[in-house]
């Protein structure tokens, strides 16, 4: 089979600017035949929509049999696009691997827990640290690369598909490799007992070869051990990762590279932050699933966060390579588009094309029926297009934080045995401040420069001493850090300080943190009844009342208490701050609590006098988009005053506007403004 790369090349595809806003749909042609396949492009070209994501999930359409290469009827598909002006971003395959490479090579199976090895019978059934499925990974890669490398639709190349989703193995091939990976992390079985705990239990390794894998029984079990295996996997995923970037930069260079990397699954979740660091994915990418309904906005925070922690500090243009299709609300599709431009996204990419007629996905509503005729989601995505093609120029937004908000993978892993885990307290955070209309990064203590005003540390369980030093300096030069209950309680190695917490910043808070209250215990005296978790305190002229399991025990150590709880019938602190070197250290001795972590926000925002967004009512979203535009969305049911200095334009509506206009229920709205006079 030939597989050397097409020699007509054309102009750019679409896509591979980095102005303008993009529309797209997921694809899959390896369902349907050519026929069907001028018919979508034309449908496709009439809604505007000039992106598609094609290849995912098919290794087996590309190589059927080992070495057995059918690329022909894809550069069909691919030349159709092109001559529809539709630009491709190329999923390389490489999970699931396809059966009779599972047959070939069974250590690539995964095996569960209990030892039992497990048939693929669904997708992401891949041990990808096996040096098999690696091999042969790279091989179908540098294959499909070196085909399409040049192909004048090419947009970008796709680098894997969810990577972060599907089982672990714990087979003995894994147990083997976990064991090298601890030999060259530890050296000697001595600083593993160490790092293990190893006296508790009599649980000492005599000899590397003692070592075993360390299931999911239950929260509690061997955090120590289980932290390190995670880590491992982790390292894993990412190396796997790695050597497919390398491929496409050895035989595709300057090529864009993008990807749905929901690295945060709950089955695979692996650390991204190593290779986001990196800069190596020139489209940050993920899929974006707010939910269904238009009223209920947890969902759309959530993928906002979603964004906001795929992208890191990276400051290229972001893009959600699947968007909802689904049975969504009319209207929620186009308000999550326009809410997911304040993140800097530049493509809505909707899953899918159409409603699939087999496999696990067959009841997913996509844009197209099972019969070829379009829906109402296609006409929602048709407006979004139009839409996005008139104000296009003056995006993607590229959001200025003067907020930090850092999250940790340790962290995550470790938090699984607290009532509330770290990424659920980052979310919260999150919400905190997209409600206020500002822009935020989300940030690896460890790697970044933490060049920011405000530090949101919510719940961050695991501190390494290169984190802490970097809170430390960054608080000493004169930033504000706010870290919530949870924080600063593991060493690296998951185990619990020995010394004063928050560990290896007790002076920074001027604090000392002991044991921890349950709440509802206290409350049991107070009210006399069982499970209430109320809490009361008074902030800054606020009287607010929280719910929470737990709060921490509080010792000021030259730190200033600025509240206190309330109605349980003691008097503990609960928000103190403390001067160190040229900044500030807040400390909320319970969990994040949107409530709360606002107040103490607003206090600080206003302290340190930080930009912000657009005056508008509670329940919109707002950014200034540079000097002259200003994007709006109403997230709520009820239509929303917005007020202006003076006159402006609407570059969606085309009408004008003198000192204001209402902003309708769950509508979008973009302005220029008028030219401000000196």
């Amino acid at each position: 089979m030939n597989d050397q790369p097409r020699d007509d090349i054309a102009s750019p595809a679409p896509g591979t600017q980095a102005t303008g806003l993009l529309v797209g749909a997921n694809y899959h042609p390896h369902d349907s035949e050519p026929a069907t396949w001028r018919r979508d492009a034309a449908m496709m070209r009439e809604a505007g929509i000039t992106v598609v994501r094609l290849g995912h999930l098919a290794w087996d359409t590309f190589e059927p049999a080992e070495g057995e290469f059918t690329f022909e009827w894809f550069d069909e598909c691919m030349d159709l696009m092109h001559d529809n002006g539709i630009g491709v971003v190329l999923d390389i395959a490489v999970r699931p691997a396809p059966l009779w490479l599972h047959r070939k090579h069974p250590s690539i199976d995964v095996v569960d827990p209990t030892g039992n090895r497990l048939y693929a019978n669904h997708r992401y059934m891949d041990d990808v640290g096996d040096p098999h499925f690696r091999a042969h990974a790279k091989r179908f890669a540098e294959h499909l690369v070196r085909r399409y490398a040049a192909h004048p639709a090419l947009a970008a190349f796709g680098i894997d598909n969810e990577p972060g989703d599907g089982p672990i193995s714990y087979s003995e091939t894994v147990r083997s490799r976990f064991v090298a990976w601890l030999g060259a992390r530890y050296a000697t079985t001595d600083a593993l007992n160490a790092a293990w705990a190893g006296q508790r239990w009599s649980r000492r390794i005599g000899d590397f070869a003692e070592v075993g894998l360390p299931t999911p029984a239950h929260k509690g079990a061997a955090p120590e051990r289980v932290l390190d295996f995670r880590r491992f996997v982790s390292d894993e995923v990412n190396g796997y990762l790695t050597e497919i970037l390398d491929v496409v930069e050895r035989h595709a260079p300057g090529v864009l590279t993008t990807s749905n990397m929901w690295y945060y699954s709950h089955g695979r979740h692996f650390d991204y932050a190593p290779l986001a660091y990196t800069g190596r994915l020139a489209r940050a990418g993920n899929g974006f699933y707010p939910g269904e309904s238009i009223i209920d906005t947890a969902g759309l925070r959530a993928s906002l966060f979603g964004v906001a922690r795929i992208q890191y500090e990276n400051t290229t243009p972001f893009w959600c390579t699947e968007f909802t299709t689904m049975t969504a609300t009319p209207g929620s599709i186009r308000k999550s588009a326009y809410a997911s431009l304040m993140l800097g996204n530049q493509l809505v990419c909707g899953w899918t094309w159409q409603t699939m007629h087999a496999g696990e996905e067959q009841f997913l509503q996509g844009m197209v029926d099972w019969d070829g005729r379009p829906n109402r989601k296609l006409d929602e995505y048709r407006q979004i297009a139009t839409e996005f093609a008139r104000i296009g120029p003056h995006f993607p937004y590229q959001p200025e934080a003067e907020i930090a908000i850092a999250l940790d993978f340790p962290s995550q892993i470790a938090s699984a045995a607290m009532p509330e885990r770290h990424d659920d307290q980052a979310l919260t955070a999150f919400s905190a401040v997209l409600d206020r209309n500002l822009d935020t990064r989300v940030v690896d203590l460890a790697r970044s420069e933490l060049d920011y005003k405000l530090l949101l540390v919510p719940g961050v369980l695991v501190l390494d001493e290169t984190a802490a030093a970097k809170v430390r300096d960054f608080v000493e030069r004169g930033g504000t850090v706010i870290m919530s209950s949870y924080s600063a309680t593991l060493d690296a190695n998951g185990q619990v300080f020995a010394t004063t917490r928050p560990g290896r910043l007790a002076d920074v808070f001027g604090i000392r943190v002991g044991s921890y209250e349950e709440t509802d215990k206290l409350n049991e005296l107070a009210h006399g009844r069982t499970g209430i978790q109320r809490l009361d305190l008074e902030f800054a002229g606020r009287d607010i009342t929280v719910s929470t399991p737990r709060f921490d025990v509080v010792e000021p150590d030259g730190a200033d208490v600025l509240a206190r709880a309330g109605g349980i019938g003691c008097d503990h602190p609960l928000i103190t701050v403390n001067r160190y070197g040229a900044g500030r250290a807040v400390y909320v001795a319970l969990p994040a609590r949107g409530e709360v972590l606002g107040a103490v926000l607003d206090a600080e925002i206003d302290r340190l006098g930080l930009q912000r967004g657009p005056a508008v009512p509670a329940g919109v979203m707002a950014r200034r988009i540079d000097d002259d535009h200003v994007l709006y969305v109403n997230l709520d049911a009820e239509p929303k005053p917005i007020e202006l200095p003076g006159k402006a334009t609407s570059l969606l509506n085309d009408i004008s506007y003198d000192g204001g206009f209402t902003l309708e229920a769950f509508d979008a709205e973009f302005i220029e403004t008028a030219p401000r006079t000196v």
